[in-house]
Order: C-alpha cells, then sequence, then structure tokens
C-alpha cells in the first residue's frame, strides 16, 4: 500500500500541492546526446548520468519526462528547452528541441 502511494505523494510536493505536470522532451534527429546532456545539466541540474539515461530514454522511445510539477513551472521549464539553441556539434541543427506539458497520472 505505501509504495503504490509514494509517487502520487512526491508529485503533489513537487508541485506544492497544485495538479502535478509532466514536462516531456521529444525527440529528433538535430540534436547529440552531448547537447541533450549539457541542457538538462543547465536547466534542471541533472548530473550527467543522470542526463545519459533521460536522452538514452528519449532517443530510444521518443520521449522522457524530465520534470513533474505545477502547471506554470512546467510551462517555464518547456520554454526554457525551447529556446535553449540549436546543437553546435550537429551542423544541420537549425534550433532547439521541443517539448510538451501534459497532466500527469495520479
Amino acid at each position: 500500500m505505501g509504495a503504490a502511494t509514494r509517487p502520487k505523494r512526491r508529485s503533489r510536493e513537487k508541485s506544492g500541492g497544485l495538479p502535478p505536470y509532466n514536462v516531456v522532451l521529444l525527440d529528433d534527429d538535430d540534436h547529440s546526446y552531448e547537447y541533450v546532456i549539457f541542457m538538462l545539466r543547465k536547466l534542471f541540474g541533472y548530473p550527467v548520468r543522470k542526463g545519459y539515461e533521460l536522452a538514452r530514454e528519449v532517443d530510444t522511445t521518443g520521449r522522457a519526462v524530465v520534470a513533474t510539477t505545477h502547471l506554470e513551472e512546467a510551462e517555464l521549464k518547456r520554454d526554457q528547452i525551447q529556446s535553449f539553441g540549436p546543437d553546435p556539434l550537429i551542423p544541420r541543427c537549425k534550433g532547439s528541441m521541443r517539448a510538451v506539458v501534459e497532466p500527469a497520472p495520479g
């Protein structure tokens, strides 16, 4: 019973008691793992290992939840991802990655 309710509590704590929303990073072929790791470190404070895990997830599944928080913060983080700029390691890259905000389950 306790294990089933913990994720819900954590989401509520991160969202300050407001309904939780996920920030979902979407995959594309114009950004390197290095870019994703660097961006997640700068915007979310994730260590390199966590950034790599999320980069791998978005690459293999097409999407990865990078944060769960209240709507206003989720929209801010989505906007920061979408304005982070192009990947300097990939010449054809013309812009930032895409992200969406979705209601979190629970």
